[in-house]
């Protein structure tokens, strides 16, 4: 197994996060023991069976960091950089996250309700971070095109077909079934994000904006400023 597992190695600080990643709701709920879940784990009986061990986890870290210290002095170019965007809240909003987004210190959910091509209302939740990473971000900064929720998204709802999905990202847990309504889990330090906007708070060290802009029906951005276990 080589650079699938290695691609996403830079999202785990410790091999416990490594293993923490592959245990599911379910184990959980019939183990309810975190030690006894990653052990299974380990030894390849949970998640994809393919688990590195801890001596492989730590070789590739060490690759990663060797290939990452070699890059620090080339500066990347942010996506935002130099557009002007004085007329549009949103994009002013993601701008000032970007630089923070795109070095793993906030994680941003973007929430977007608005009409399609078809004129159909949508709306969906949007994994900043991943869309930054998977996605070239100037043309929306430069305007030529909406920021929309699709539905690879962490979750999308076409209104007027009634089509909904949800998918997991490398930085967010989907719990879409529950009495609250959808939440998020941040898979760095497992903090939930309730999206309800009734809530009193999202959630621990989790902010909701609302964002007054006429691009669009709706635009809200959840903030989490993740906490790295020590």
């Amino acid at each position: 197994m080589d650079d699938g597992a290695g691609g996403e190695m830079e999202t785990y600080t410790t091999y416990e996060e490594y293993l923490d990643s592959q245990v599911t709701e379910t184990d959980m709920f019939f183990l309810e023991s975190e030690d006894l879940a990653r052990q299974l784990v380990e030894l390849g009986y949970r998640g994809s069976g393919d688990t590195l061990k801890r001596e492989e986890f730590e070789a590739r870290k060490r690759a990663l960091r060797e290939r990452s210290s070699q890059k620090t002095n080339v500066p990347k170019q942010l996506s935002s950089m130099g557009k002007d965007i004085s007329d549009s809240p949103l994009l002013q909003a993601l701008q000032a996250r970007e630089e923070l987004v795109r070095n793993g210190k906030l994680t941003t959910i973007i929430f977007i309700r608005d009409r399609n091509a078809k004129g159909q209302e949508v709306s969906g939740y949007i994994d900043y971070a991943l869309r930054l990473k998977t996605e070239n971000f100037e043309p929306y900064f430069e305007k030529r095109k909406k920021i929309m929720p699709k539905p690879s998204d962490l979750s999308y709802f076409n209104w007027e077909t009634q089509t909904s999905t949800s998918n997991s990202t490398p930085n967010f847990q989907v719990i879409a079934d529950n009495e609250t309504g959808l939440l998020f889990k941040n898979k760095r330090d497992r903090k939930v994000i309730n999206v309800d906007p009734t809530a009193k708070t999202p959630g621990d060290n989790s902010t909701r904006t609302e964002i007054k802009t006429t691009e669009y029906l709706q635009a809200v951005l959840y903030d989490h400023m993740t906490r790295r276990k020590s």
